[in-house]
């Protein structure tokens, strides 16, 4: 055996390599990302997954899988954040009340799958809902624990010397735990026998239940350290934390080397996968790329990587087993080739904004009075929705590049492809890692985003929420769409009109968490309470701003509130997937109203069921936007500004430090097809 074999068993050293090609690429085309900072700030944002990364690594090698990681962080979350705020205990005893939870969930998948002998695929697919149902039912799905002590977030926001993050340490110390235990013990060895073949190694001696048992205990208990960094880190604990982290989990570990079939892989190799996607998604989001552009290549690279050994283990069966064979050499083709074209896109696409970097004079604006960057440059502004395929903001997108080209602004726009807190922090930690000038979001979760917002702010970037408000001294100004009583006031008198003041409705949200469409029923449950006693609010869904679950939660709601006569939808994809459900139903004494955009709507007004859409105008709204943040670029927006120009439309008020966009529009059959959104 070759000394290199001896070091990298599974051919490590390529994913090196190609770990240092994404280094070399990102450092050419991506701002900032050859710096100490950003080094130290992409190891900070792999600490959660990674622990579940390196918790999962002797459960694959063992021949398992555990599926639960990512809800039993989530629960573990959950369970930490009741037990300090709900039940008052310390934070220490909520933090070990935490890691019993995650020792009990890793139990029970141990029992079922050490000693009943059940597939760990079946098991923990149904833990994985298990956990999760828990969490949603511990909080309703709404609860979000906030408001922790500074001493505890700065576990997960602080930094030692200024320059290392404090959570390093505690995943450092993990790691090592881990490298003992597989590389370094008896334990170890039998797991790797056991992977290989569980019957061999119950006839060598070895106890396997046991063994497989404590792995599985062990990914619990360390999946809930990865929720208490996660709480720290986001500020906030709520059911869908760790969402979707599970299959990253498991894509870092076999990028790394390890079998899914079991007997094989390094905990080394694990640390190298991990970092490998942890670089491909900082580089991306600092080359202002798509981010999901990194779930493709990485969906890509564990498909490929389980397919190739998959064949080549079948290729084996003949001669034997062997650990000392090397990964392939298609399976590093494999790996080269996406990763070549992932460089491809960076540098393609940066070829663009190169050629475009030239100001787009506009016919408002006298040359020469758009504020510039740093150097000269076109100052840059980075736009984040709550969610990008939401037609709502695909809407406010285009009205953002329309004042983008007229003010000569670069627009970075990207954001969570769902509704994601955990992603929106990342994204804004990059921008400031990037050095934007200023930063506009859509709060999916006001208190979770406000610390990093705080953070662009100390940096000197400017901040701006729009859509929904973070915490008011985390944001420069609020670019509010309407008035949350104003936007209440005009659905629920549109409700009691349609039903002539008495009935029962029903509201379609979005998330049970989003605070602005929380504060938006509170108005309606007041306006109800005030004006329309007769009106009775049956139910309020959530639709978490998916088309398909408001056609589902109608449906449910027409079943088991067989007297609701209105449904009021308040997220855009939830009315027309409302109004398809009442469609189908046939329910034509059922009336959908919410707010949403005119066209995707017009078919049902048209048809009449939905009667009305209450909507600002969504272009409008990422056009001040962008209008609001050059003009604090330029100086010419401050604190205790009273009005200010927003460009094609005039001049806007601002209240304290909010600018409002202006009062709601509503649309009917009669004007409807005036509009184009």
């Amino acid at each position: 055996m070759t000394a290199l074999a001896r070091l990298f068993p599974n051919g490590e050293w390529r994913l090196i390599l190609a770990v240092l090609a994404e280094i070399a690429l990102f450092a050419v085309v991506a701002p900032n990302f050859l710096t100490v900072g950003n080094f130290f700030e992409v190891t900070r944002l792999s600490v959660e997954l990674g622990l579940l990364a390196v918790a999962l690594t002797p459960v694959i090698v063992g021949g398992g899988i555990d599926l639960s990681v990512g809800s039993m962080l989530g629960l573990s979350a959950v369970v930490f954040g009741a037990a300090h705020k709900d039940f008052g205990l310390s934070i220490p005893l909520a933090a070990v009340s935490a890691v019993i939870v995650g020792a009990a969930g890793g139990a029970l998948n141990a029992l079922f799958i050490a000693r009943l002998e059940i597939p760990p695929l079946i098991v923990t697919l149904g833990s994985l809902s298990l956990f999760r149902g828990i969490a949603e039912g511990i909080t309703h799905a709404a609860t979000n624990y906030t408001d922790f002590p500074r001493s505890f977030l700065a576990l997960g926001q602080g930094y030692l010397g200024g320059v290392i993050p404090a959570q390093l340490p505690l995943f450092v110390l993990v790691v090592a735990g881990y490298v003992i235990l597989l590389h370094r013990s008896i334990i170890g060895r039998a797991l790797y026998a056991i992977g290989v073949s569980p019957a061999g190694a119950r006839y060598a001696g070895i106890p396997v239940r046991r063994r497989v048992g404590l792995v599985y205990l062990l990914s619990g208990v360390v999946s809930s350290l990865a929720a208490i960094v996660y709480v720290a880190h986001l500020g906030q604990a709520r059911s869908d934390a760790g969402n979707g982290y599970e299959l990253d989990a498991i894509t870092a570990v076999v990028l790394g080397g390890t079998s899914v079939f079991g007997g094989r892989g390094t905990l080394w190799g694990t640390l190298l996968g991990l970092f490998a996607i942890s670089i491909l998604r900082n580089g991306l989001q600092l080359a202002a790329l798509p981010s999901e552009l990194a779930g493709v290549l990485t969906g890509t690279l564990l498909l490929a990587t389980i397919a190739i050994d998959r064949l080549r283990l079948g290729e084996q069966s003949s001669t034997g087993y062997s650990s000392e064979e090397e990964v392939k050499n298609s399976q590093v083709a494999v790996l080269c080739a996406t990763i070549v074209a992932g460089s491809l896109i960076v540098a393609s696409t940066n070829v663009w904004l190169v050629r475009s970097l030239q100001p787009i004079a506009s016919p408002s604006i006298a040359p020469g009075t758009a504020a510039s960057g740093p150097g000269g440059r076109r100052p840059v502004i980075a736009m984040m929705p709550k969610a990008k395929g939401d037609p709502y903001f695909i809407s406010c997108r285009a009205g953002a590049e329309e004042a983008a080209k007229q003010l000569g602004v670069e627009l970075i726009w990207d954001g969570p492809t769902g509704l994601d807190a955990a992603r929106q922090n990342e994204l804004v930690e990059n921008w400031i890692t990037r050095g934007v000038d200023a930063i506009a979001v859509a709060v999916e979760n006001r208190a979770g985003i406000s610390t990093v917002l705080r953070k662009a702010r100390g940096r000197g970037i400017k901040v701006l929420t729009w859509d929904a408000d973070a915490e008011p001294d985390a944001r420069d100004f609020f670019v509010n769409q309407a008035t949350p009583e104003g936007i209440a006031n005009a659905l629920t008198d549109e409700a009691a009109r349609l039903l002539s003041g008495t009935g029962e409705f029903a509201i379609i949200t979005g998330a049970l968490s989003a605070a602005n469409q929380n504060e938006w029923i509170a108005f309606i449950k007041k306006r109800q309470a005030e004006k329309y006693p007769d009106l009775k609010l049956a139910t309020i869904r959530p639709s978490d701003d998916d088309r398909d679950k408001a056609f589902a939660e109608t449906q449910t709601i027409l079943r088991v509130h067989p007297n609701v006569k209105l449904v009021m939808a308040i997220s855009a994809p939830a009315v027309p997937g409302a109004a398809e459900a009442v469609r189908q139903a046939a329910r034509k004494d059922v009336n959908v109203i919410g707010l949403s955009l005119p066209n995707i709507n017009k078919p049902y007004v048209h048809g009449d069921v939905v009667q009305t859409v209450v909507l600002w105008n969504t272009r409008d709204l990422g056009y001040l936007t962008i209008h609001a943040g050059m003009q604090m670029l330029q100086g010419t927006l401050a604190a205790g500004a009273q009005s200010m120009q927003g460009g094609r439309l005039g001049t806007l008020q601002i209240r304290g430090s909010e600018i409002i966009l202006g009062p709601p529009l509503k649309f009917t059959k009669a004007n409807i097809d005036q509009f184009d959104f």
